[in-house]
């Protein structure tokens, strides 16, 4: 192996990470427990290493020098020396090369191999043994990088919340084997960019793209054993780095110029990202990174005193660690990432993954904690669109509509109500009362608006739209689990026949059933969010955890749309040109129902099929399952006594089999009723003119809109 002679300065301690300054590289690692942090340097390919320099300086706890004549692309690892004290929460192993948390850029993938691990795997001291053998020959490397770019545009459409829509899609998975995308682009962001990727996502009325995570990720030794891979991403191991596997060429340019794509067709980009663990485990998992640079900072670890002590960790993600936003180093790392994205990369936006545990203190919960303060009073973080998956597996877990105003949240509750409504489950008449109404209960508090709710149907984790209308029980048996992973409760009903049918009646139930479901997710109050390739009927065959299925199961087949996948684009896109046109909606307050005394008017009012007003008996009946609900166009749309202007929306739902009557009551204005959508109809626009006092017979399982004159 040929060494170079590198010399080595004095350096600054802020920024952490590397640094390129025009003449050479800072290096700048945060530590509280290491001795002494060696930077090791790389030849191109990443395989050899030609030289080490230790970093002289210490700083508040941060390690730091700067590197003379060190260009953009050199490689390099860290090897952080320390105690290795287990039962003290020390895990320092000079042996292993460790990944930088501040590294713009990965070379290279993760070999599953033994001498990954700190100690000796099998060694009868288990993670009390200490492992000398050298890692760099299995983990990839950190690469300094040069961030200038010449961007066209410095701003993403900034959509407003109350017109959001969000389409949740994977990169890979969405571009594999779509026609418009060069097949040497297809899995990648530049594959992404293409126009024809992006025109399909606009025209369908979307505004938001929301990709599953991008973030530096690797696949788990237990899916490597059995063929798989990690597809889905919730892995991360670089917060600043993105996914080699995503790019076409190895230049992070190319996810700029993906996102000034999609900014050029009027759509804003969020990601899914991933900050409450990290991919190295318990104590018995690698060291990769974190572990490795400083254990008993990163991680929450049990408490001193108690039986188990340090040497293990509080495992409130169910992966083993939990990442300690209380440590202020660690709460940094994530905002310096957060805002990395947002001001470098120019996303608009963030779902956070299990968000719950970035907002838990040691003590519990708490949406005052040190995260969710810091986003609330950061100019950046505060300015673009944060959403939180409001629940995780530790004590005190689940907190829909616990998020702090600013935050939207995704609502499970809206999902578990609309499936088990349309699939005819008793007594959730009220429930989705509530549901349409943009979940008041949870969220209409401290000034919080109807967008707050994301409202879905389905997501990257259960059943498609198409598989919850075909399947009564999951089909994992791919996942090589014995069917035993994934969801249970999917309240899902193949209407007739278990998966692939010919039968045209079977056939023409799911269909209509999947116009209600859309129907009801895009037509309510709250942030829809649409999972990519619902909109033409995507399949995973009966697979409702299909995290690990990186090929034909989780890959969209564009080409095997039909003329009824044709169809229900064409519906998602009527859907969201009613949900444009009707302001009511998309209002920006919660609708109460109760009469507003200045204006004389009801804003909402829910409707039996007689056209009398809903009553307790109504609502108490477990066999409700017809209902109207009637938003006033006239009601106010800000907090200002002043009659609003828009139509009125009289949406009309039928879960029963059988049709049923309905009465339509006189509209807010003069003039009749105007039927826009009827899902039991093929006609995207039904039309027709309806008088007050009209009976409308209702096709069981459907539902309507009319619109005011």
């Amino acid at each position: 192996m040929t060494t170079q002679s590198f010399s080595i300065e004095e350096g600054v301690s802020h920024p952490l990470g590397a640094s390129y300054t025009g003449t050479g590289v800072n290096f700048a690692v945060f530590s509280a427990h290491a001795t002494r942090v060696e930077v090791c340097l790389f030849d191109e390919a990443g395989e050899n290493e030609i030289g080490r320099v230790t970093l002289p300086e210490y700083t508040d706890e941060v390690w730091h020098g700067f590197v003379p004549g060190l260009a953009p692309g050199a490689r390099y690892g860290l090897r952080v020396h320390g105690p290795y004290e287990p039962e003290n929460g020390h895990r320092f192993n000079h042996h292993k090369l460790l990944l930088d948390p501040y590294a713009k850029a990965h070379m290279g993938e993760l070999q599953w191999s033994p001498e990954l691990f700190g100690y000796t795997v099998g060694h009868p001291d288990g993670d009390l043994s200490f492992d000398e053998r050298d890692s760099a020959h299995l983990v990839p490397k950190c690469v300094v990088v040069d961030s200038r770019f010449a961007w066209e545009q410095t701003e993403g459409p900034r959509v407003p919340w109350e017109r959001t829509i969000v389409y949740e899609t994977h990169v890979r998975g969405h571009t594999m084997r779509h026609p418009g995308v060069p097949e040497a682009l297809r899995g990648t962001f530049a594959g992404f960019a293409q126009d024809e990727v992006l025109r399909h996502i606009r025209e369908l009325g979307v505004t938001s793209i929301e990709l599953l995570p991008v973030h530096r990720y690797v696949s788990q030794s237990f899916l490597e054993e059995r063929g798989l891979k990690n597809y889905w991403g919730y892995d991360t191991l670089g917060f600043f780095a993105l996914k080699p596997r995503y790019l076409h060429e190895p230049s992070i340019d190319e996810f700029k110029h993906m996102v000034e794509r999609i900014h050029h067709h009027g759509l804003e980009l969020i990601l899914d990202v991933v900050y409450n663990h990290t991919p190295e485990g318990n104590e018995l998992g690698p060291t990769l990174s974190f572990k490795g640079i400083d254990n008993a900072s990163y991680y929450r670890l049990m408490p001193k005193g108690e039986a188990t002590g340090p040497r293990y960790y509080i495992n409130d993600t169910g992966t083993g660690n939990t990442l300690n936003l209380s440590h202020p180093r660690v709460l940094q790392m994530v905002t310096d990432s957060l805002r990395y994205w947002v001001t470098e990369m120019h996303v608009d936006g963030f779902r956070f993954d299990l968000a719950t545990i970035l907002a838990r203190e040691p003590y519990g919960f708490d949406e005052g904690g040190g995260f969710l303060d810091s986003c609330r009073q950061d100019p950046v973080l505060s300015s673009v669109k944060l959403i939180a998956e409001p629940w995780d597996c530790g004590p005190g877990g689940y907190q829909v509509g616990g998020f702090p105003p600013g935050w939207a949240e995704w609502n499970d509750r809206f999902r578990d109500t609309v499936r088990a409504f349309w699939k005819g489950d008793e007594g959730m008449a009220p429930a989705l009362a509530n549901c349409m109404s943009a979940s008041a209960d949870p969220f209409n508090h401290r000034g919080r608006r109807p967008w707050a709710s994301v409202n879905f149907i389905s997501a990257h984790d259960g059943f498609t739209l198409a598989d919850l209308t075909s399947y009564n029980g999951k089909h994992n048996e791919a996942n090589g689990e014995d069917n035993r992973d994934g969801h249970s409760d999917n309240r899902s009903w193949n209407c007739g026949a278990e998966g692939p049918t010919d039968e045209p009646v079977v056939l023409a139930l799911r269909a209509r059933q999947r116009r209600n479901l859309l129907g009801t997710l895009l037509l309510a109050q709250g942030t829809p969010m649409l999972l990519g390739g619902d909109e033409f009927g995507r399949t995973q065959n009966g697979n409702n955890n299909a995290y690990c299925q990186d090929n034909e199961i989780s890959w969209f087949d564009w080409e095997a749309i039909d003329a009824a996948g044709r169809a229900q684009i064409a519906f998602v896109q009527r859907l969201l040109q009613l949900r444009d046109a009707l302001p009511v909606l998309r209002r920006n307050r919660f609708a109460t129902g109760q009469l507003d005394e200045e204006l004389s008017v009801k804003d909402l009012c829910w409707l039996a099929p007689d056209g009398s007003e809903m009553g307790p008996e109504q609502w108490n009946d477990p066999r409700t399952r017809s209902f109207g609900m009637l938003l006033d166009g006239r009601a106010r749309a800000t907090a200002i006594a002043r009659h609003g202007a828009d139509h009125s929306v009289l949406l009309v739902f039928n879960a029963w089999e059988d049709a049923v009557d309905f009465t339509l009551v006189a509209p807010s204005t003069p003039g009749a009723w105007v039927l826009e959508l009827d899902t039991a109809q093929d006609a995207l626009a039904p039309g027709g003119r309806f008088d007050t006092g009209t009976t409308y017979t209702v096709t069981g399982r459907s539902l309507l809109l009319f619109r005011s004159e």
